[in-house]
C-alpha cells in the first residue's frame, strides 16, 4: 500500500504542477506580423485576440489587402504563441515525466 500512497501523492503533485501550467498559459502573449511590421497581431493565452495595430498608410489601400495582412499577422502571432505555451507547458512541468509508471507527457 505504500506504492499507492506514494503514486496519489505524486498525481496530486502533477494535478498541481498542471494547474500552475494552465494559468501560466494564460498570462502568455505573443505577437505576430505581417506586411513588414504595417499590421501587428497580439495574441494571448489559447488565443484570445488583445491587440490589433493597423499602420495609417494601410487605410488608403484596397480593404482585401489589409485583410489580408491581418490573416497573416493572426497566423503569426498564433505559431509564436503555440511555441510560447509549449515552452511554458514545459518549463512548468519538468521533471514529471518519471512520476508515475508508464506516463508520459503529451509534448
Amino acid at each position: 500500500m505504500k506504492d499507492l500512497g506514494k503514486i496519489m501523492q505524486q498525481a496530486q503533485q502533477m494535478q498541481a504542477k498542471m494547474q500552475e501550467a494552465q494559468e501560466k498559459i494564460e498570462q502568455v502573449e505573443a505577437e505576430g506580423i505581417a506586411g513588414a511590421g504595417l499590421v501587428k497581431v497580439r495574441l494571448r493565452g489559447k488565443g484570445e485576440m488583445v491587440g490589433l495595430t493597423i499602420d495609417p498608410s494601410l487605410m488608403d489601400d484596397e480593404a482585401e489587402i489589409v485583410e489580408d495582412l491581418v490573416k497573416a499577422a493572426h497566423s503569426d502571432a498564433r505559431k509564436r504563441l503555440d511555441e510560447e505555451v509549449e515552452k511554458a507547458m514545459k518549463e512548468a512541468t519538468s521533471g514529471m515525466g518519471g512520476m508515475l509508471p508508464g506516463f508520459k507527457l503529451p509534448f
